[in-house]
C-alpha cells in the first residue's frame, strides 16, 4: 500500500514540474558551427530528456558486451557444478543401496564436473571401496589427506585402510598425526586410547583419558570408570615388579570404581597382607554385592592367612548370605560353598549347596560333583561320569567381550579395542536353543550314575579276609549202567576241606595294601548272554539265489540244440559237412 501512495505521489511530482515547464515563456538559443537551433524551452527539456536516456541505453549495450564472456563462462561453470551436484547426491545414494556400477559411474560424472569438490572425492574414495580397488581409495584419500578442508577425512580413510590391511603401525602413526590436528576427534581418540592400551604404555592412555574428560568427549562417571580400569591394569602388570606402585594404583582404581572386580580382589589382596582384614572384608563386601564372582568367594575365604578350612567355609558362607535367592549372582554363592566345603570335608554341606543344580549341571557344577565323588567316596566311576558330564554341559559365566570369550579380565576387548568391554556373563555360544544336545548320554554315565556309591574300606576296621579253600573231592570209581528198573542213586555231598587257620589270613591282609575300588564293576542285574554251542562239522547251505555248479559239465549251445548224443558228434565238425549236418544232411 505504501508503494503505491509513493508511485502516485511521484506521478504527481512528475506532473507539476512538467506543467510548471510548459509554462515557461522565452526561447533557447543553441550555436555549433553553422548550426543555429532556438527550440522553445518545453521542447528543449523534451530533447533533453529524450537525448539522456539515449546515452544510459547506449552504455547498458557496451557493459553488455563487454561482460558477455565472463557471464557465459560463469553460466557454464555453473551448468557443470550443478550435473557434478546431481552425480554426487545420486553418487552417494548408490553407495548407500550398494550399486556398484552406478556408484563408480557417479563417480566419474562428478570428477569430471567437479574435480575441486570436497564431496566429489569422497565420492570417488567410498566408490574405490566398495568396488574393492583399495590401491585407488588409498590414492584418493591421500589427496583428500594433503588438502586443508579435507585433510581429517582423509586420515580417517588411510587409518581405515591401515585397519583393513592389518597395518596396526600404520594405523596409530594416523591416528597419533589426527589426534594433533583435532584433540576432540573421537574416533582418533578412541583408537590411540585402544593401541596405548593393547601396548601396555598405561600413562600414555590415562593421558588420552584426561584429554577426552577436557574435550568433552566422555562424562564424568564414564571417566571415573575407565580411569578406574586403566589404573587397576597397571597395578595387575606391576604387582610382581614393583609393589608399591601397584598397590598405590589399585588402591585409587578401588576408590574410583569400588565394583570393579579385578580391583577389588588385588586391592583385598593388599590389605591382607597390611593385616587391614576388616577392610579388606569391606572391599570385596562392596563388590560382591554388584557383581557376584568366584574371585572374590576365594579372596573373601583367604582374606585372613593362615585360617583353617573350616574357617574359611563360615566366611564363605557369610559372604554368600549377602546374596538373595531370588538374584542371579545366587549360584555363585553356592558354588563358593560347596568349594569351601569341599576343602574342609564336609561333603555334607557340599553337597546340600549343589543339590539344586545337580539336574541341569553347569560345568563348574559338573565338575564340583567329580571332584566331590572322587574325594569322599574314592569312586573313580562316578567321576568320570560327572567329568563326562561337564564336557556337554552348559556354559558358566565367563569375561566376554565383543563375543570374545577370556580366561581373565582383561582392561580392553581384542577385538574393537574397547576399553571396559569385558563383563562377567554367560557366553551367547551357551544360550540354550530349540537344538538338541549334539552328545547324548553314554551308557556308561547312566550305569554310574545310578549305582549307589560304595562305601570305603579302611585298613583299621574292617580287613577282607579271603574265603577257605575247598579241597578236591575223590574221583569215583565208574558205577555199572543202571537198569531201567533199578531205583534212583543219591548223589553224594562233596566233602570239604578244613579251612587254613584264620590267623594266618589276617597277617596276609594286614600286610597286603587295599585294592583300589575297580573303575568298572558288573551289574547283577545285567545278565551274561549265553554262548551258542560250535557245531563239529559246519553244513554247507547253498544260498536261494545261488544257482550252483551241474556236475554234467558246461553245456554247447550247439549240442542242446541237437539234443542227441550222435549229432553231437557232427556238431562238433567244422565247414561245409558241419553245415549240412545242422541240415539234416
Amino acid at each position: 500500500m505504501l508503494r503505491i501512495v509513493l508511485f502516485l505521489v511521484l506521478i504527481a511530482l512528475a506532473g507539476a514540474g512538467a506543467a510548471w515547464v510548459a509554462d515557461q515563456p522565452g526561447d533557447v538559443v543553441l550555436t555549433w558551427g553553422g548550426f543555429r537551433a532556438s527550440p522553445s524551452i518545453p521542447v528543449f527539456v523534451l530533447c533533453l530528456g529524450i537525448f539522456a536516456v539515449l546515452i544510459v541505453l547506449l552504455w547498458s549495450i557496451l557493459t553488455m558486451i563487454w561482460r558477455a564472456p565472463g557471464r557465459m563462462r560463469r553460466r557454464r561453470h555453473e551448468k557443470r557444478h550443478a550435473r557434478g551436484r546431481h552425480a554426487i547426491t545420486h553418487g552417494l545414494l548408490a553407495i548407500g543401496h550398494g550399486d556398484t556400477a552406478l556408484a563408480r559411474r557417479h563417480a566419474e560424472a562428478a570428477r569430471r564436473h567437479a574435480p575441486n569438490d570436497p564431496l566429489a572425492l569422497l565420492l570417488h574414495a567410498q566408490s574405490a571401496q566398495l568396488d574393492g580397488n583399495r590401491d585407488e581409495a588409498q590414492r584418493v584419500f591421500r589427496a583428500m589427506a594433503e588438502r586443508e578442508d579435507t585433510r581429517l577425512l582423509g586420515l580417517r580413510g588411510l587409518f581405515i585402510e591401515a585397519q583393513r590391511a592389518d597395518d596396526a603401525v600404520g594405523a596409530v602413526m594416523i591416528a597419533e598425526e589426527a589426534i594433533k590436528l583435532s584433540p576432540s576427534s573421537t574416533w582418533a581418540s578412541h583408537a590411540v586410547l585402544g593401541f596405548r592400551c593393547a601396548r601396555g604404555d598405561w600413562s600414555g592412555a590415562l593421558a588420552i583419558l584426561d584429554s577426552n574428560l577436557s574435550a568433552g568427549l566422555i562424562d564424568k562417571p564414564a571417566y571415573r570408570r575407565q580411569r578406574g580400569v586403566l589404573l587397576t591394569a597397571r597395578a595387575l602388570e606391576l604387582e610382581t615388579m614393583d609393589r608399591d606402585v601397584a598397590r598405590e594404583s589399585v588402591m585409587e582404581a578401588v576408590k574410583l570404581a569400588p565394583t570393579l572386580v579385578p580391583a577389588a580382589v588385588l586391592a583385598a589382596k593388599f590389605e591382607s597382607e597390611a593385616h587391614q582384614v576388616r577392610r579388606a572384608m569391606k572391599l570385596v563386601e562392596a563388590a560382591w554385592l554388584a557383581n557376584p564372582h568366584p574371585d572374590l568367594a576365594d579372596a573373601y575365604a583367604h582374606v585372613k592367612l593362615g585360617d583353617a578350612a573350616r574357617q574359611r567355609l563360615q566366611r564363605v558362607e557369610t559372604l554368600a548370605a549377602k546374596t538373595p535367592a531370588d538374584k542371579a549372582g545366587h549360584v555363585e554363592g553356592q558354588l563358593a560353598i560347596a568349594r569351601a566345603a569341599i576343602d574342609a570335608s564336609e561333603f555334607a554341606r557340599a553337597r546340600e549347596a549343589l543339590g539344586p543344580y545337580v539336574n541341569d549341571p553347569t560345568q563348574r557344577v559338573a565338575l564340583l560333583m567329580a571332584e566331590l565323588e572322587r574325594t569322599e567316596h574314592g569312586d573313580g566311576g562316578r567321576a568320570r561320569a560327572w567329568t563326562l558330564r561337564a564336557v556337554r554341559a552348559r556354559h558358566d559365566p565367563a569375561w566376554t567381550a565383543d563375543g570374545y570369550v577370556s580366561d581373565r579380565w582383561r582392561p580392553v576387548s581384542p577385538v574393537t579395542g574397547r576399553l571396559d568391554a569385558f563383563q562377567w556373563q554367560t557366553p551367547v555360544a551357551s544360550l540354550p536353543s530349540d537344538k538338541g544336545t549334539t552328545i547324548e548320554s553314554s551308557a556308561f554315565e547312566e550305569a554310574m550314575l545310578a549305582a549307589p556309591p560304595p562305601k570305603r574300606v579302611t585298613v583299621a576296621s574292617e580287613v577282607p579276609a579271603e574265603p577257605a579253600v575247598a579241597a578236591p573231592a575223590p574221583t569215583p570209581a565208574p558205577a555199572p549202567a543202571a537198569q531201567d528198573n533199578a531205583p534212583p542213586v543219591a548223589k553224594e555231598e562233596p566233602v570239604t576241606a578244613p579251612a587254613e587257620p584264620v590267623k594266618a589270613a589276617l597277617d596276609a591282609a594286614e600286610s597286603s595294601p587295599v585294592a583300589e575300588t575297580p573303575v568298572f564293576r558288573t551289574r547283577a542285574d545285567l545278565g551274561k548272554p549265553a554262548q551258542a554251542p560250535i557245531q563239529a562239522v559246519i553244513p554247507i547251505v547253498r544260498a536261494p539265489d545261488d544257482p550252483g555248479i551241474d556236475d554234467d559239465g558246461p553245456s554247447d549251445e550247439f549240442t542242446e540244440q541237437i539234443g542227441t548224443p550222435r549229432d553231437q558228434a557232427k556238431a562238433q565238425a567244422g565247414g561245409w559237412r558241419g553245415f549240412w549236418s545242422r541240415w539234416g544232411a
